[in-house]
């Protein structure tokens, strides 16, 4: 069941202020495996960080802590200066929900308005201003045009454009989008990514993408979040996928090779994240949980303050 989004009533001189998503000496657990040790972090208002790693680094188990889905093992884990709590409206998650969806014969319009109330379906019952919510993110994605079909007859692409806009009702501040481009070939990919980028700057707001491959983000991204072994490297492209860095990451010898503008991440002859992609994340096969729903609701160095880092 979806969670009801409801719209802040204002910003306030803190959240003005404070970082959007702040890690804290954050560990997070998974029964006996540690997916984060010790990890301090933060992520600013109106940045593009891209969420990378290999399968069952904990790209979900990341996600689901940031909406208070997870509680950290220790340390905090703050959204705007506050302490992280389920429903929070400043969030809007685009859960994995893909195979799901394609059966559907639920109305694009109807199928985002369930976001802004989870406990009735369609917007006959949503009063004017849920209506006029509605049509204003439907015509951000620019999903107008795909309101009055079912979710049975639009592609991969046209329904990530309407999950979309569904995480941007109550305008949130952040949003957390996981594995957006699964299934999606080339085109759609490129498609969707330059979609998230527009209504990010338009918005101001910012986003963590997780994916599997980093070269469909490369002309999108402010920073990389890559996490691998219980740590997380956060920082620019250059800073973060090197040899040194994602070795450690993956516990083995990883090269790097920039050809043609595109970034090929490598151990021996195999391109481990193409390598990934082609195999059911095990995140999910090591027991993270599968998200369906809405909200609104490594050896351990500190990052510093000023966000320019490595290990985190």
């Amino acid at each position: 069941m979806n969670t009801p989004r409801r719209a802040p009533q204002s910003d306030s001189p803190s959240k003005g202020r404070a970082p959007v998503l702040e890690l804290d000496r954050v560990t997070l657990e998974l029964g006996d495996r540690a997916i984060l040790r010790d990890a301090s972090f933060t992520i600013e208002q109106g940045e593009f960080i891209g969420v990378l790693g290999p399968n069952g680094a904990g790209k979900t188990t990341l996600m689901r802590s940031v909406l208070g889905l997870v509680p950290a093992a220790s340390g905090a884990v703050r959204v705007l200066g506050e302490p992280v709590m389920r429903g929070n409206p400043w969030i809007g998650y685009m859960p994995q929900t893909r195979s799901a969806l394609a059966g559907r014969r639920v109305r694009g319009r109807d199928f985002v308005a369930m976001a802004a109330d989870g406990h009735r379906w369609g917007l006959p019952h949503a009063d004017a201003k849920t209506r006029a919510d509605v049509e204003r993110v439907l015509e951000l994605v620019g999903g107008s045009a795909l309101a009055a079909r079912p979710l049975s007859e639009l592609s991969g692409g046209e329904r990530q454009r309407l999950l979309l806009a569904q995480c941007l009702l109550g305008n949130p501040r952040l949003l957390l989008l996981d594995e957006p481009l699964i299934s999606l070939d080339p085109h759609h990919q490129k498609t969707v990514v330059e979609l998230v980028k527009r209504v990010q700057q338009e918005l101001g707001i910012a986003v963590l993408f997780s994916a599997h491959e980093l070269n469909p983000l490369l002309h999108a991204l402010d920073r990389v979040l890559y996490l691998g072994n219980g740590v997380a490297a956060l920082g620019t492209v250059d800073e973060v996928i090197t040899r040194p860095v994602l070795s450690r990451l993956y516990g083995s010898t990883i090269d790097v090779m920039r050809v043609n503008g595109r970034i090929f991440v490598m151990s021996g002859d195999f391109d481990v994240e193409k390598h990934d992609h082609e195999h059911e994340d095990d995140d999910h096969q090591h027991g993270e949980p599968r998200g369906h729903g809405h909200s609104h609701g490594h050896a351990h160095q500190h990052a510093p303050r000023d966000g320019h880092t490595h290990d985190v």
